[in-house]
């Protein structure tokens, strides 16, 4: 993709992702300079000031393949959230890095296992904490 599209975080996000990149040894993992560069790029608001079609922090998010149409939820979350059931993606992985901030008819290149990519749409945004009124978590 040649034009990347707009990023919205929230200060709350913005803050807990910096003390994580700070706190991780240099190399740690392969993502992050793009998640510092993404946080860089990107238009920093209050939570509450967050549109409630963005995928922030603990988010849940529908996603379509765009050629096959296939859709998949996964929900965005800090390293030490992850678990075994598929069903969440670290912020540390760089399709979790490239997602923070996207908005709702946003697409990314996602990575296929065993090599090449999907072009991949967020078709919506399914629970937001900060729609949800939780902006403090």
């Amino acid at each position: 993709m040649n034009s990347r599209p707009k990023l919205v975080i929230s200060t709350l996000d913005a803050k807990r992702l910096e003390a994580l990149l700070d706190s991780l040894p240099a190399g740690a993992f392969a993502g992050h300079e793009a998640l510092e560069a993404e946080l860089l790029r990107a238009e920093i608001v209050e939570p509450r000031e967050v549109p409630p079609t963005v995928v922030t922090m603990n988010s849940t998010v529908r996603f379509e393949v765009e050629s096959s149409s296939e859709e998949f939820c996964l929900t965005l979350v800090y390293p030490k959230d992850v678990d075994s059931s598929g069903e969440k993606i670290s912020i540390l992985a760089p399709v979790g890095a490239a997602l923070l901030g996207l908005a709702q008819g946003d697409s990314i290149e996602w990575p296929k296992p065993g090599g090449g990519t999907l072009q991949v749409r967020i078709k919506e945004v399914t629970f937001q904490p900060e729609r949800a009124g939780e902006l403090h978590r």
